[in-house]
């Protein structure tokens, strides 16, 4: 590994060295530390980029990590990722990613991750994204995420990015079964020029499925942001879906939350506020002290949490 893929690693997965548990490194479009373990089993896809994770019925308390790190510009990289979850488990994934390049020339991660999680599983996963490096090439990260839930199970999904990220699309799909939730936490900082995309669609199949879907954004400088949701209450179910945006300086938030409502008993709700930061927050941090950028970047410090 190079310095830049250790400095990625400490960022997005707060790696310290090493990783415990199974673990697979990728870096520029290749793999270059893999390990399984009893219970999680990592093997290369042979018809494409990527890999199958298998985690054995009844695993707990374990973690995987899996992140990637593009460290220089022309490199395109495109990853399918596939994890099959067994019954019973209760486990952590960590698939943070960064991008970096010093010259004019893009730098690019598309992982495309798609989990079949079986009943009674619990799956905890952690998604950070950063882009780094002086260069005046794009950096662009989009994430692709497809979740099957079985029956009683839970996915709970925290996803971040946080800076220096040009260009990003970031889709999430979801199917819930019986008795199974999906909990989705986004946090988004866009500044400069930069613009992100983000799409969710989430589909209550089974009755006593819910969904609870929380996206806290910021839209600094002349950056622009897109945030559309759709849920689908297909069965006796609950939904929340929630979206709060910051804007400063020049930057713009479209947001277009939507609610289908395809069963009786399927009771769904949306709230959402877009707005500058309030003058009297900004008056009261100066008092203690914080100049005016002070006191805004607190802020957004403490809303992007």
């Amino acid at each position: 590994m190079n310095s830049t893929t250790e400095e990625i690693l400490r960022i997005v997965s707060d790696w310290k060295g090493s990783f415990c548990g199974a673990y697979s490194i990728r870096e520029d479009g290749k793999s270059v530390e893999r390990m399984s373990t009893e219970h999680v089993h990592i093997t290369p896809k042979t018809d494409k980029p990527g890999l199958d994770i298998v985690v054995d019925d009844g695993t707990k308390g374990e973690s995987l990590a899996i992140p990637a790190c593009v460290t220089h510009g022309d490199v395109d990289d495109l990853v399918y990722n596939d994890f099959y979850i067994g019954s019973d488990c209760d486990v952590t994934i960590i698939a943070g990613c960064g991008v970096h390049t010093d010259n004019g020339e893009m730098a690019r991660h598309n992982g495309i991750h798609r989990f079949f999680i079986k009943d009674r599983s619990r799956v905890k996963y952690l998604e950070k994204h950063i882009g780094l490096g002086k260069g005046s090439g794009e950096k662009s990260i989009d994430p692709v995420t497809d979740v099957t839930l079985g029956e009683n199970s839970v996915m709970e999904m925290d996803t971040s990015q946080i800076g220096g990220v040009t260009r990003t699309k970031r889709v999430t799909r979801g199917t819930v079964g019986k008795g199974s939730s999906f909990i989705i936490h986004e946090r988004l900082l866009t500044e400069k020029d930069q613009r992100a995309e983000t799409e969710f669609e989430v589909s209550m199949d089974g009755d006593d499925s819910s969904v609870d879907l929380v996206s806290r954004s910021v839209a600094k400088d002349d950056s622009f942001q897109s945030y559309h949701s759709v849920i689908k209450g297909n069965a006796k179910c609950t939904g929340h879906s929630e979206c709060d945006a910051i804007i400063t300086g020049n930057g713009k938030v479209f947001a277009s939350p939507e609610l289908d409502a395809l069963n009786l008993d399927a009771a769904l709700i949306h709230e959402a506020a877009i707005g500058k930061i309030a003058g009297e927050q900004i008056l009261k941090l100066q008092s203690f002290g914080l100049t005016e950028e002070e006191a805004e970047e607190r802020i957004i410090k403490g809303f992007l949490k």
